[in-house]
């Protein structure tokens, strides 16, 4: 069941053609009044000023001066879907962080990430570069949020 889940979440990230079974024909009729994306992820920070400025100086998010950060959806190289997926509560996905969240973070180079990374003294936790999705690196922030890090494949050229 897990490989079946992720390997839907992931070919949905990747723009891939699902079975039938696993999405919505486009001739169906969507009702009004549906969610249609992510609009923004929110979260509690012990210091929100001093978390912020982490994610801009070791992560490299454009923070912005009202504390927060816009990512464009149209940005290049950018996975064309955004995943939204529940674990269950007995996971140990998201260990070593207790938290009941994790945020999966889309770099458009995994290398020159690591490199920050280690630049600023952040553990890496764990790393996949032979996943068939990509590559992945997984920190924890500051506050203990474990934080996901994927560079996903290239697309194959036509």
């Amino acid at each position: 069941m897990k490989l079946i889940k992720s390997s839907i979440l992931f070919a949905m990230l990747l723009g891939v053609s699902l079975p039938s079974w696993s999405q919505t024909s486009e001739t169906a009729k969507v009702p009004v009044g549906h969610i249609t994306g992510v609009g923004g992820i929110f979260f509690k920070a012990k210091d929100p000023k001093a978390l912020a400025a982490w994610y801009r100086d070791v992560l490299g998010l454009p923070v912005a001066a009202w504390g927060g950060a816009v990512m464009r959806y149209d940005a290049p190289e950018h996975p064309p879907a955004i995943a939204w997926s529940i674990f269950p509560s007995s996971t140990n996905y998201f260990a070593p962080s207790t938290n009941d969240m994790m945020i999966n973070y889309a770099v458009d180079n995994m290398d020159a990430m690591l490199v920050r990374l280690n630049d600023k003294s952040v553990e890496i936790i764990k790393r996949s570069d032979d996943d068939q999705y990509g590559r992945f690196a997984w920190i924890l922030d500051p506050e203990g949020n474990k934080i996901e890090l994927w560079e996903p494949k290239p697309k194959a050229s036509k």
